[in-house]
């Protein structure tokens, strides 16, 4: 029953336009000689910035767009409940692929905040992917549909931890329902892809995995420092990007998305047609390498510019300091940012595109304006080992480390009141280790130290130990 379950759903998305991204980090299969029929190379991660794709056609190069339990955006493995009756299996022959899942993340600060807590948030997402060959004779047309819903507590918040980057990625944007993904994908040609509709940035560009607890290794970088417009998982803006292929596995993109302040509201929509305060203009490009040899990689360099105007993080409209006056804040204009980001396989093995064992490298590196952006700069460093203990298949050890700096006006500011702790950067890491008891369920038990939370220095270091873990239904 599971083997015609992903076979209908290889074929469910055979054809359809995707774009193709590197994710070293993802779990192999559990037998490398003899994947499962759909099955990828991310098949068993969490990536909770991502919705979990129906067991996708094997294609040369890894497929994670970037973040549920490992890795939500990733291809699920079989379910709990396995085919629902065939359900499935039945739909995927018409063209229509489900797939749901829940992730979770459990911490407890054991050094640093004002008090020792225990706090789980979640995610539970339910997707559908539509083969438009299938349903409506549209070659190479795909419409992803995904709502999800986040619920918990904020160890971050509730313990006092102070930190610039959440303890725990997957709680934020609102505990909420939302229409987190509603587009659709149409390959023209050979080399051209277009996306229309409700996405976001985080998708497509500076796309990263979050098979980390610590929101500093976790999805697009960008968003992490220029929240305010560039919106990562779960919130969606209204968007479209095109995607050309060059030669030698190299590409180039652009896309144009509506910032509206609007689509962070707490509740339930399909998409704000009023409200927009500008447009976000993203272009990446990049090059990936697969192939059997042991060296799976993926280079990316981007920027991108902002129209909508933002708050000068010093200065008054004046133009003198905001902290001394407190007249309302300078209004700037064109905000912007660069970015480059980089996996690599070292040793061990891959096959088709994908890496099975051994030692990989990530690089991530962004730049925002220091005008408006309170934290301007982020660079993560990590690495991933597959195969560390053999008995084990399917396991990944995790070591990562990260600064996020607090922008030098924003310092000043502080400089300029009395008794204020003068903010400086805050450095992040983690180590997690992951394990598949069952193919359905995803266990990653790390444990976190941040090194002057908030950017402080002399504020008392914090200590997490976690655990995310993933159910697939």
């Amino acid at each position: 029953m599971r083997k015609g379950l992903f076979a209908a759903a290889a074929l469910l998305v055979a054809g359809t336009a995707q774009a193709q991204q590197v994710d070293i980090g993802a779990s192999p299969p559990d037998d490398p000689n003899a994947p499962k029929p759909g099955a990828s190379a991310t098949t068993r991660s969490g990536d909770t910035q991502r919705q979990p794709r129906t067991p996708a056609a094997r294609r040369p190069h890894d497929t994670s767009p970037s973040s549920l339990v490992g890795d939500t955006q990733s291809s699920p493995p079989p379910g709990l409940i396995g085919d629902w009756q065939e359900i499935r299996t039945r739909l995927g022959r018409r063209g229509i692929g489900l797939t749901a899942r829940y992730a979770s993340e459990s911490g407890y600060n054991f050094a640093g905040g004002d008090r020792k807590l225990f706090r789980e948030t979640g995610q539970f997402d339910v997707g559908a992917l539509l083969d438009m060959e299938k349903l409506a004779g549209i070659t190479g047309g795909a419409v992803q549909a995904t709502v999800t819903w986040r619920r918990g507590y904020d160890l971050t918040t509730d313990a006092g931890l102070d930190t610039l980057q959440q303890v725990q990625e997957i709680y934020g944007r609102g505990q909420t329902v939302r229409l987190t993904q509603w587009w659709w994908e149409q390959k023209i040609g050979t080399k051209t892809e277009v996306k229309l509709g409700r996405t976001n940035p985080g998708e497509d560009f500076a796309a990263f995995s979050c098979h980390f607890m610590n929101l500093s290794f976790c999805g697009a970088q960008p968003g992490n420092l220029a929240g305010d417009y560039w919106y990562n998982w779960p919130v969606s803006q209204w968007g479209a990007r095109v995607r050309v292929a060059l030669d030698g596995d190299r590409y180039v993109q652009g896309a144009v998305y509506e910032i509206n302040p609007r689509n962070l509201e707490k509740d339930f929509f399909v998409g704000h047609f009023h409200g927009a305060t500008g447009v976000l203009i993203p272009v990446e490009t990049g090059v990936s390498r697969g192939g059997d040899d042991g060296k799976v990689g993926s280079y990316k360099v981007g920027g991108w510019i902002a129209t909508a105007d933002g708050d000068d993080v010093l200065l008054d409209r004046d133009r003198r300091p905001i902290v001394l006056t407190g007249v309302a804040p300078l209004r700037r204009s064109g905000r912007y940012g660069v970015y480059f980001t980089m996996q690599q396989q070292l040793t061990g093995t891959s096959k088709g595109g994908k890496s099975l064992t051994g030692l990989g490298v990530f690089l991530n590196v962004t730049q925002t304006d220091r005008k408006t952006s309170v934290t301007d700069n982020q660079v993560s460093l990590g690495l991933f080992y597959k195969g560390l203990v053999p008995a084990l298949p399917g396991d990944v050890l995790g070591v990562a480390v990260a600064r996020t700096n607090v922008s030098g006006r924003a310092a000043r500011a502080d400089e300029l009141m009395p008794g204020t702790p003068v903010r400086d950067a805050e450095y992040a890491a983690e180590v997690y280790y992951s394990l598949h008891p069952i193919d359905w369920l995803e266990l990653r038990p790390n444990v976190q130290w941040v090194h002057q939370p908030g950017g402080v220095r002399g504020a008392p270091d914090v200590g997490v130990v976690g655990l995310k873990a993933a159910l697939t239904l």
